[in-house]
C-alpha cells in the first residue's frame, strides 16, 4: 500500500475539470437537440461521468455497467469480465460509452462489440477521460478523450490501486 506522499501529481484537479469542460462543450455541439444515452463503466468512470454530465446540455439518460479487467496490483489481465451489463433498449439511440482510461484497448473493444452485437444504435461513440495510446494492444481509438497520458500507473479521480485512491480529486501516478 502506498501513502499519499508516494503519489506524484500528473494532472491537477483544475486541469481535470478544465479538460472535462472542454469535452462537454464539444459534445454539446455534436449532440445538440439530440437525446443521449451515457453508459458509464463502473467503478472507475463514475467521477468522470458525473462531472461530464454536469457540463452537458442535451436531454441525457445515464446508464451504468460494471466490468473488470484488472486483477490486483498494477498489471492488466488483458481479459474483460462482464460483472453487470443490464441496459435498456438502445436501438436507434445515440450512445456514448464513458470510461476512465483506455490503455490496452481490450475493454473498449469488448464494449463496442457488445453494443453492436446486442443493439443497433443510431450512433455509438467511445469517450475516455484518459488515453494511454502507448499501451494499445487492440486497434481501437477513443472517439473523444480529455488527456493523452504516458505509461505510468495512474490513480485518483476514479482510478484505483487495489480499490484505494479513487477519491483523490486529481490524477496522480505511483
Amino acid at each position: 500500500m502506498f501513502g499519499n506522499n508516494d503519489i506524484k501529481v500528473m494532472l491537477t484537479e483544475e486541469q481535470v475539470q478544465e479538460g472535462i469542460k472542454k469535452l462537454g462543450a464539444e459534445l454539446n455541439k455534436v449532440y445538440e437537440n439530440e437525446e443521449l444515452y451515457m453508459v458509464c463503466v463502473l467503478k472507475g468512470a463514475v467521477m468522470f461521468a458525473t462531472d461530464l454530465a454536469k457540463n452537458l446540455t442535451m436531454p441525457l439518460k445515464m446508464e451504468f455497467i460494471r466490468l473488470s479487467s484488472y486483477g490486483s496490483g498494477t498489471v492488466s489481465s488483458g481479459k474483460v469480465n462482464a460483472v453487470d451489463i443490464s441496459l435498456p433498449d438502445l436501438n436507434d439511440k445515440n450512445v456514448l460509452i464513458v470510461e476512465d482510461i483506455i490503455d490496452t484497448g481490450h475493454t473498449a473493444k469488448f464494449l463496442i462489440d457488445f453494443m453492436n452485437h446486442n443493439f443497433h444504435p443510431k450512433s455509438l461513440k467511445f469517450c475516455s477521460l484518459l488515453d494511454k495510446k502507448i499501451k494499445r494492444e487492440v486497434d481501437i481509438d477513443a472517439d473523444y478523450y480529455c488527456f493523452e497520458v504516458d505509461d505510468k500507473f495512474l490513480v485518483g479521480f476514479g482510478l484505483d490501486y487495489d480499490g484505494q485512491y479513487r477519491n483523490l480529486p486529481y490524477i496522480g501516478y505511483i
